[in-house]
């Protein structure tokens, strides 16, 4: 049987693209590889920014960075890359990291650079839902591997 196509923020599965150059591996996460065929994307480097980079936050309506610029297009054009993706291989769900100005999907920066978390999404988040893609967190995603593994068991 066809496995179905998931997004999901390639930092999660360990790639360095982090501004910083990390990442923020859930080695869990890759796990769902059992059940799902996984397409990692950075909005942000499919964007066009580098790694590393200067830390951004969404401030009102745009994207800028600790040093007060304005990186908004990047974050957009990440975004529709992110979207073709999800519409080529007709994706309806993304795994994404939480509280990115990216990916966040329930919670962004406040835009400050103090550390404060807010409610909102992040820009890839917010235009994938807005098409009809269902976001969760990382830790939303743990839960549905759980329960994935449960229903498994179950059938043996």
């Amino acid at each position: 049987m066809k496995k179905e196509i998931v997004l999901i923020s390639a930092c999660l599965l360990g790639e360095k693209c982090r501004y910083d150059g990390k990442d923020n591996l859930v080695a869990e996460l890759k796990k769902l590889t059992k059940y799902f065929d996984l397409i990692p994307v950075c909005p942000e480097v499919s964007g066009g920014l580098k790694i590393p980079r200067k830390p951004s936050e969404i401030r009102e309506d745009k994207v800028v960075s600790i040093d007060n610029k304005d990186v908004s297009e990047k974050f957009y054009d990440g975004a529709y890359w992110a979207y073709v993706i999800a519409k080529k291989y007709s994706i309806k769900l993304a795994i994404l990291k939480e509280s990115s100005p990216s990916c966040g999907t329930h919670t962004i920066y406040d835009g400050t650079f103090s550390n404060k978390k807010i409610q909102g999404m992040g820009i890839t988040a917010k235009k994938l839902q807005d098409n009809g893609v269902k976001v969760i967190s990382e830790k939303e995603a743990l839960i549905l591997l759980k329960e994935l593994e449960r229903q498994d068991g179950k059938e043996i």
